[in-house]
């Protein structure tokens, strides 16, 4: 690794599946799971709060279909995707861009849509050792994800998807870290009212 590692909270989808599943309309904004109140707080606040917790050398937050204004930690960095509807994927190349802009040699990446994924997860994360290490909870892989700049051009640049096939194809490369914390992403209304 050349660099300093950074962290990046992906949070650009649309939220299909929430706004379905609480019969919203599908363009309006103020239906957005990241805004949906979540113990008092915007969804994503939390999220966001425990990247910028980790106090690596870098935090990018890469938005799309909602506007997060407000809620981005001070010191973080707003990433926009402008291709953010094509899938999960272009969110993640938009983050590797900046991160390789900055110089850094690994970043970690989580997603905005899950809450209860402490600072601490990922410091843990960011201090492991290899080219991809995975938080686990519980013995399950989970995010967030330390991807090194070694795998950078193996990650995929369409579709909705992140680092799972690469770790999938390459097991070898991939260390886990055990993690505090509980990794429950909010999909739905009813994960919503579960986990709150």
């Amino acid at each position: 690794m050349t660099g300093g590692v950074g962290a990046a909270v992906l949070a650009a989808g649309g939220a299909a599946r929430f706004r379905a599943s609480r019969g919203g309309g599908a363009d309006d904004p103020a239906d957005h799971k990241l805004l949906a109140p979540f113990r008092g707080r915007p969804l994503v606040a939390w999220a966001l709060e425990a990247a910028a917790g980790a106090a690596l050398e870098r935090t990018f937050v890469v938005t799309g279909a909602v506007e997060l204004e407000g809620l981005v930690p001070p010191g973080a960095e707003v990433l926009a995707n402008p291709d953010w509807a094509s899938g999960q994927a272009s969110s993640l190349q938009v983050a590797l861009r900046a991160a390789r802009e900055a110089g850094l040699g690994a970043l970690v990446v989580g997603l905005g849509d899950q809450p209860l994924v402490p600072a601490a997860a990922w410091s843990a994360v960011a201090r492991g050792r290899g080219p991809i290490v995975v938080a686990t909870y519980a013995g399950r892989r989970r995010n967030p994800v330390l991807l090194d700049e070694s795998v950078w051009s193996e990650l995929p640049t369409v579709g909705d998807e992140g680092a799972r096939r690469l770790i999938g194809l390459h097991p070898e490369l991939v260390s886990e870290v055990a993690c505090d914390g509980d990794p429950a992403d909010v999909d739905t209304w009813e994960d919503l009212r579960r986990w709150s």
